[in-house]
């Protein structure tokens, strides 16, 4: 059998992995979907033909002020395509130019500022003409109480730009999300632009250990029935919502109502992302999806949930994920080096009683999910020294190597390869 290389996302570009001889690679993309001819006019047509809701022309008639949220750097979101259409509107219907603001919902994550916010921004006029700020979970003072959502009891708390705006608009990308079902809509909000005890309540265990926080599913998911409340409670949003293919060309988009608006575009894209399967392997290869998820070790994790489903107990799951910012955050660095002096069991225990995680010690906890299942390996040239031993993960140095080994261990030469990684659900549908 001749070898065969497969282009897996990695970094800004692709790493070319090579299959060992008599591997048989089954490569599991997203079903392709029509790209938008006009990208641009799309989402003026969004606007202007909203879902359950009136144009972006009618409700900004009467308003004095209008934030518009953007997720920060880890997503890939179009925001060069819609910011400057809906600012411009904003400026026709009258709101003065100096109230109107971009909110980076950054959540827990780290501020995006100087080249990093113009590249995220994408449009430098938006950077010379309205406001631009990133949200601060930990800033006391920046957010306002809403009190507690009715059925968990979840504190809200959010941030003041956008609860004290006339007009609220959330923009973002509707993709699979490891815990809220899909990103975009009302995640935006909570936990883009929530105080850090909101997002450390959505990140304990009784919400992270929930057999229904899983990915592609809203049904009885706690976290998506928490955001609907802390929305209602908010009141008058709406939202903008994107949908892209592998080429990180646009597909969808969707304006109106927030919750409506969010739905069409889960409606838009949940078949094409959802990969049903016959059989499940011994050995899973796949990404974090390259840039920007795949910037830190913190990111890769998501990748490593997504494809579960078809890895067979005690298999191996090989990882790629370039890490180029490094390892992630301080508080991260703790929870993993718990992690690998307490053992899997042990740390899940120190959680479970938390009515508050620890700030991002979440993500260390669905790294369990997957060390329950099998194997883990990480192929990285981005993480050194210390933080190598701190994933908590076996790394290697050659992925032809370490597939052939795996499928020496599973006695399975069947191979599954994931290149777009998270953004792909792969389903064991026997």
């Amino acid at each position: 059998m001749q070898d065969e290389t497969i282009a897996v996302s990695y970094g800004r570009g692709h790493l070319a992995v090579r299959m060992p001889e008599g591997a048989e690679p089954t490569v599991i993309r997203k079903q392709p979907l029509p790209k938008l001819a006009d990208p641009k006019a799309a989402v003026v047509a969004a606007l202007e033909n909203p879902i359950a809701a009136a144009p972006l022309s009618q409700l900004v008639r009467g308003r004095n002020s209008a934030c518009i949220l953007i997720c920060d750097i880890t997503r890939p979101v179009p925001n060069h395509l819609f910011l400057r259409p809906m600012i411009e509107t904003m400026l026709a219907g009258g709101i003065p130019r100096e109230n109107i603001s971009v909110l980076v919902a950054t959540g827990l994550h780290r501020p995006n500022l100087g080249e990093e916010l113009a590249e995220l921004v994408g449009d430098r006029w938006v950077l010379e003409t309205v406001r631009v700020e990133n949200h601060y979970a930990r800033n006391e003072e920046d957010h306002i109480d809403l009190g507690f959502t009715p059925t968990r009891h979840t504190p809200v708390k959010l941030d003041k730009l956008f609860v004290e705006a006339d007009l609220r608009i959330a923009t973002g990308l509707v993709e699979p999300h490891f815990m809220a079902g899909w990103s975009g809509g009302r995640k935006v909000i909570a936990p883009g632009v929530a105080h850090h005890e909101t997002i450390r309540t959505f990140h304990s265990a009784r919400f992270m250990e929930d057999p229904l926080a899983v990915q592609c599913n809203l049904i009885g998911n706690p976290l998506h029935e928490e955001q609907l409340e802390i929305v209602k409670l908010l009141g008058e949003v709406y939202a903008l919502n994107t949908v892209l293919d592998e080429e990180r060309d646009l597909v969808c988009v969707t304006f109106g109502e927030i919750i409506a608006s969010h739905a069409a575009a889960v409606d838009f894209v949940s078949d094409a992302t959802r990969i049903g399967l016959p059989r499940k392997y011994g050995t899973v290869v796949t990404s974090s999806a390259g840039y920007p998820l795949d910037k830190t070790y913190y990111q890769t994790i998501k990748g490593m949930v997504t494809p579960l489903d078809i890895l067979e107990p005690g298999g191996t799951l090989i990882m790629v994920s370039e890490c180029s910012e490094g390892f992630g955050s301080h508080e991260f660095r703790e929870a993993q080096a718990r992690l690998v002096q307490l053992g899997p069991e042990r740390f899940l225990a120190t959680l479970t009683a938390k009515s508050l995680a620890e700030i991002d010690e979440w993500q260390t906890e669905m790294q369990l999910k997957p060390m329950r299942v099998g194997q883990i390996e990480l192929y990285t040239t981005g993480l050194a020294g210390a933080d190598r031993d701190l994933t908590g993960v076996t790394m290697i140095g050659d992925l032809t190597d370490a597939i052939a080994q795996s499928i020496q261990r599973s006695g399975d030469r069947q191979v599954a390869v994931i290149p777009e990684g998270p953004y792909v659900i792969p389903q064991f549908s026997a």
